[in-house]
């Protein structure tokens, strides 16, 4: 089995060319994983998710824990067999969503104690049972258990959460051990303070981690509070470890973020747009449920190699849309997925080529000129 790395082959500026390896194969970054919540992205063929250029999805730690349990998953085999994915998976913590979705929970320096979402049962998660649990699953990037909190916020509040997200960023680090081909990474807290968000990426850099994620962000700050976070957090993060966004983002996120530094990204909004419509093109966002796509015979985007792209019409799918049927969620989803691993892709090939500047340039342009023009 590989043993887990990271070699650095290009930068350009900022932005970086590299390659991630684990047990289970290598991941070419910048990367983009689309998210498996509960061992599906939603709305696709995990062959479609494959073919569009995802050398790794995510798996997420609190649903699956709930649904159909890791204990289950393991006995089955684990999250790869489970689910028809033999590439890299990586799990969150499950720190957000106990956050962000459980009915009542509590804090304590042991970890946190919630209320199930889907039937009301307590569980509890400790630093050592979320690794636990990700270890259940067979995941190839696991992460510490942290404390996320949503912005605004005061800077006690930042502050104890970084802190405490510190304490057991150290209790993973441990309960993870050595783990051939696999990785743990830690999580950059600080909330919108730099002071804080610097203290935390140099005592995690302190731990000699497989690689530093950045948390805490795209979670109701302005992007311009976002990009001067990793102004402060990437040039202290070792340059021979990969650094990974977490729930980032829209693809002009992207964008400005790999000009930063940032080597990996997940986020549920390709295929929740695609859900609601809403497809992300070389040309910006299009609209789908909008009237002037009704007797439109063009393709999304003729020049995209995706079968959703190339070979049904606007009309077609403004249509679909607009019935509420599942085909088009399913395409508009197929479309964005598609998309973003095309984005990454030509992000690769510039910084590779030394015109990263130039094509990001390019880039926001087209999205600012907008959609063609309609019939």
């Amino acid at each position: 089995m590989a043993e887990f790395g990271f070699a650095l082959h290009a930068t350009d500026g900022g932005a970086r060319r590299g390659t991630v390896t684990t047990g289970r194969g290598a991941i070419a970054t910048p990367a983009f994983m689309p998210v498996g919540t509960a061992g599906t992205v939603k709305g696709l063929y995990l062959d479609q998710v494959r073919d569009a250029g995802a050398d790794i999805i995510l798996g997420n730690t609190y649903h699956l824990m709930l649904r159909p349990g890791a204990e289950r998953i393991d006995r089955l085999g684990g999250l790869h067999r489970f689910i028809g994915w033999d590439r890299p998976i990586l799990t969150d913590s499950g720190g957000f969503q106990v956050m962000s979705l459980s009915a009542l929970r509590q804090m304590s320096e042991e970890g946190v104690t919630f209320k199930s979402h889907v039937d009301g049962a307590i569980h509890e998660m400790s630093p050592e049972r979320s690794i636990e649990i990700q270890g259940l699953l067979g995941s190839d990037i696991q992460m510490q258990l942290d404390e996320c909190v949503a912005l605004p916020a005061d800077t006690d509040t930042m502050k104890a959460a970084m802190e405490l997200s510190l304490r057991w960023a150290e209790r993973c680090r441990v309960a993870f051990g050595d783990q051939p081909g696999k990785a743990m990474f830690g999580i950059v807290q600080g909330g919108d303070d730099e002071s804080l968000r610097e203290q935390s990426a140099r005592a995690l850099t302190a731990m000699d981690l497989n690689g530093y994620s950045i948390g805490g962000l795209a979670v109701g700050e302005p992007q311009a509070v976002m990009l001067a976070m990793l102004d402060v957090v990437c040039p202290i993060l070792p340059a021979d470890k990969p650094r990974y966004l977490m729930g980032v983002g829209t693809p002009q996120d992207l964008l400005r973020s790999v000009a930063r530094g940032v080597d990996m990204f997940d986020c549920v909004m390709p295929t929740r747009s695609g859900r609601h419509g809403l497809a992300f093109t070389r040309r910006g966002r299009v609209n789908l449920k909008n009237a002037r796509h009704a007797e439109d015979h063009r393709p999304l985007d003729d020049q995209m190699d995706c079968p959703a792209s190339r070979d049904y019409s606007r009309a077609y799918l403004h249509h679909l849309i607009r019935s509420g049927e599942m085909l088009g969620m399913m395409l508009l989803s197929w479309h964005n997925t598609y998309y973003y691993q095309w984005l990454m892709r030509e992000m690769r090939s510039a910084i590779e080529e030394g015109r990263f500047a130039a094509f990001a340039a390019e880039t926001e342009a087209m999205w600012d000129k907008g959609d063609i023009a309609p019939l």
